[in-house]
């Protein structure tokens, strides 16, 4: 799956919030509709271009189609943002002991 179309599947918060939904279980889009108060086809356009991204999937049950988030592509992300959390996480250990020894010294300052 291409990353860009990840990327740009993610840029709408509303389909950020599909799949916050999503996250908790499986839904239909009338379902997600009425949880993010938004129109069917309004979803359904949400809900296509998730689907074109390989972030969702989607199975037919009876006379309705249930969404699910297919995790392929979020563990695709996750490991493009690894190098760059190592990073953050390296810099905020860094800030940490940094506190650490001023707030020692200000300590030390105290009568």
């Amino acid at each position: 799956m291409a990353r860009d179309a990840i990327w740009s599947a993610l840029v709408d918060p509303r389909r950020r919030a599909v799949l916050e939904l999503l996250r908790q279980g499986d839904r239909t889009v009338g379902e997600l509709a009425e949880r993010l108060g938004a129109a069917q086809p309004a979803m359904s356009k949400h809900l296509k271009v998730l689907r074109e991204a390989g972030l969702v999937r989607s199975r037919v049950d009876a006379q309705r189609r249930v969404y699910a988030i297919d995790p392929a592509p979020m563990a695709e992300l996750d490991a493009w943002l690894a190098p760059y959390r190592r990073l953050w996480n390296e810099r905020l250990d860094a800030l940490g002991r940094h506190l650490d020894q001023t707030s020692g010294r200000h300590e030390e300052d105290q009568p």
